[in-house]
C-alpha cells in the first residue's frame, strides 16, 4: 500500500526542487537587494587547510576582476563529523582530486602527499582572519594558500594596495572562525570554499559557472566579461577513436541523485568511445549505516536540480527510493544484465524515481519501470526472491573502499578513478590517455 510520503512527494519535489521557484527566488533576492545597499555582495567560506579552497583563492583576485561585487571572505574550520563520515579518506582523495583540477584548469596546488602542519595551518589562519576583517583577502590568500601547501614559511608581512597587514591574534581568530561556522550553518552549508550569493550556495571553482551567469543575468559584470573563467565540462557528442579503449567501471546508487544525472551521460560516452561499461552498484550511504545531514542533503538535492537544468536531463518530481525500494531495485539488476537489458533497466529506474515520481517500492510502480526496459514481470517477481544481489553489492562497496572512495557516482578506467558526475571530463581524459595517470577522486557527492 502506498503511503501519504510516496503519494506527496513527488508532487512536493517537483515544486522545491523546480526551475520556476529557483527563478522566484532569485528575482525576490534580487528585489531585496535593490531595496537595501543595491551591492551585489558575495560571501566567500574559506577553509585553511583544504585544497578545494586553496584552488578557490588563488582565482579570487581574477574572478573578482570580472565583476562589480563585494566580497565578504569567512574563515571556517572543517566540516562537522555528521557531513564528512570518513574524514581520512575525504582528506586524501581531497588533495588528489585537487591536483587533478589544477593541471586541468592550470592552477598552483602542490600536493605534498600530507596535510599542512597544525602549527603552519594556524599561522595561516591567522593571516588570513586578518585579511578578512580588513576586507582584503583576495590579495593574500593565494600566496599564503601556495605558502601553506608547499610547506613553506609565511611572510613576516604582506602588503597591497592598502599596505602591509598584520595577522590576527589566536583570540580574534578563534571568534572570527566560530561567528563564520554559525553563519555558514545558519544558511544552510557545511563546506570550505563556498560561495552565498541571494540565497543559493555554489561549492568550489566547479559550480562557479552557475554563479558568473547569474551575476552576468544582473548585469553585474564589468565591460567585456562573458562565459565562465571554468565552464562545465562538456560531452563527446560523435564517435572518437581510441588507440586503447578500456572499459569504464560504473559504481553507482539507486537512491543517488547525482547517480541519476550521470546515468544517460556514462552510457552515451561509452557508445561514442566503443567501450562497455561495468556496471558496479551499491547500497546508498544511508543504508549502509552513514550519516547524511539535514543540510548536506538539501544542498545536494538543490545543486542536483541546477546541475539536471543545465544538462537537460529531466529530474524533480522524485519519489525517494530508500529502503525497500531501492533493495526491490538492486534486485531485478542481475535479472537485466543476464537478458542483455541492464542499460535499459537502469535507465528506467533512474527516471522512473528521479522525474517521473514513480514508487519502486511498489509493484505497480516497479513494474512500470521494469516492463519498459523488457522485463516480463512474471520474471522479475521471481528474481525479487532472489538475494544474490547483496553479496555483488557488497563485493562492489570493497572494490571502492579499496580505489580510496566511498561515494557515488564514481568511475575507473584503468588506473584512474574519479568520484562526481562533474567529472567525467576525466572520464574522457583517461579514455584517451589510455588510463595511465595516477587515480584521482573528489569528495562531494556522497549518496
Amino acid at each position: 500500500m502506498p503511503t501519504i510520503q510516496t503519494l506527496l512527494m513527488p508532487t512536493v519535489s517537483q515544486w522545491l526542487l523546480s526551475r520556476d521557484r529557483l527563478l522566484a527566488l532569485r528575482a525576490r533576492a534580487e528585489k531585496k537587494r535593490q531595496a537595501a545597499s543595491g551591492r551585489h555582495v558575495v560571501h566567500y567560506f574559506h577553509q585553511v587547510d583544504d585544497p578545494y579552497s586553496a584552488l578557490t583563492a588563488a582565482i579570487l583576485p581574477q574572478w573578482l576582476a570580472r565583476y562589480d561585487i563585494d566580497l565578504q571572505a569567512h574563515i571556517v574550520g572543517p566540516p562537522p563529523d555528521s557531513a564528512a563520515p570518513d574524514r581520512a579518506r575525504l582528506i586524501a582523495y581531497s588533495r588528489r582530486d585537487a591536483a587533478l583540477l589544477a593541471r586541468h584548469y592550470q592552477l598552483d596546488f602542490h600536493d605534498t602527499g600530507a596535510q599542512p602542519d597544525g602549527a603552519a595551518v594556524a599561522e595561516a589562519a591567522r593571516w588570513l582572519v586578518g585579511a578578512a576583517r580588513a576586507s582584503r583577502l583576495p590579495e593574500i590568500a593565494g600566496a599564503v594558500s601556495s605558502a601553506l601547501w608547499r610547506g613553506e614559511p609565511q611572510g613576516p608581512r604582506h602588503g597591497g594596495p592598502g599596505g602591509a597587514l598584520q595577522p590576527a591574534d589566536a583570540a580574534t581568530t578563534a571568534s572570527h572562525r566560530a561567528a563564520a561556522e554559525r553563519l555558514r550553518q545558519q544558511h544552510g552549508h557545511y563546506l570550505g570554499a563556498t560561495f552565498l550569493y541571494g540565497g543559493e550556495w555554489y561549492w568550489g571553482i566547479d559550480r562557479l559557472h552557475h554563479l558568473e551567469h547569474r551575476l552576468q543575468l544582473l548585469g553585474a559584470q564589468r565591460p567585456g566579461v562573458s562565459g565562465a573563467l571554468f565552464p562545465p565540462g562538456t560531452d563527446w557528442q560523435a564517435p572518437v577513436a581510441l588507440a586503447r579503449p578500456q572499459p569504464i567501471e560504473f559504481f553507482v546508487s539507486l537512491r543517488s541523485p547525482y547517480s541519476a544525472l550521470a546515468t544517460a551521460r556514462v552510457y552515451a560516452l561509452a557508445r561514442h568511445a566503443s567501450v562497455p561499461v561495468h556496471l558496479r552498484y551499491v547500497l546508498p550511504m544511508v543504508m549502509r549505516g552513514l550519516p547524511v545531514p539535514r543540510e548536506k542533503r538539501r544542498y545536494i538535492s538543490l545543486d542536483a536540480a541546477r546541475e539536471a537544468h543545465l544538462r537537460g536531463i529531466p529530474f524533480g518530481r522524485l519519489n525517494d527510493p530508500v529502503g525497500r525500494p531501492t533493495e526491490r531495485g538492486l534486485a531485478l539488476i542481475p535479472l537485466a544484465r543476464r537478458i542483455g537489458c541492464e542499460e535499459a533497466y537502469l535507465l528506467s529506474f533512474m527516471r522512473g524515481v528521479w522525474a517521473e515520481g514513480i514508487d519502486a517500492g511498489s509493484d505497480r510502480g516497479l513494474r512500470t519501470i521494469a516492463e519498459r526496459a523488457g522485463l516480463r514481470w512474471d520474471d522479475a517477481r521471481d528474481a525479487l526472491r532472489e538475494t544474490g544481489w547483496r553479496s555483488i553489492a557488497e563485493a562492489n562497496r570493497a572494490a571502492l573502499l579499496a580505489l580510496g572512495l566511498w561515494g557515488v557516482p564514481s568511475f575507473q578506467v584503468g588506473g584512474v578513478a574519479v568520484w562526481g558526475q562533474d567529472r567525467l571530463w576525466a572520464v574522457q581524459d583517461a579514455l584517451l590517455q589510455g588510463a595511465s595517470s595516477a587515480a584521482s577522486h573528489s569528495p562531494k557527492e556522497p549518496l
